[in-house]
């Protein structure tokens, strides 16, 4: 899994059948122990199984990883926004909370 941002969404009103109860997000990975998100990085999509929106931290699972929950199983998707950040701590040192 990779910690991400979310930056944006993407509406699309044509699409796979399997996607027409998810959100599409475009989300950026970030390096937790960079400041202020910064990478180098480009964004990509991700499909969004847990409601979140923009400029929230979240976790994203990628590759075969995406397709395991049951909601996405049948679904091509290569990333999928499995977890909404509250709190990140590195070093023993918390570095964001909600």
């Amino acid at each position: 899994m990779q910690l991400a941002r979310v930056i944006g969404q993407v509406v699309a009103t044509v699409k796979e059948p399997g996607l027409d109860s998810f959100k599409i997000l475009i989300v950026r990975n970030i390096d937790p122990s960079a400041p202020e998100d910064e990478t180098t990085e480009p964004p990509y999509v991700a499909v969004d199984l847990v409601g979140a929106g923009e400029g929230e931290l979240v976790t994203v699972a990628q590759g075969s990883a995406a397709r395991v929950p049951t909601a996405t199983a049948n679904t091509p998707t290569d990333s999928a926004v499995v977890a909404i950040v509250d709190t990140l701590a590195v070093d023993g040192a918390v570095t964001f909370e909600k």
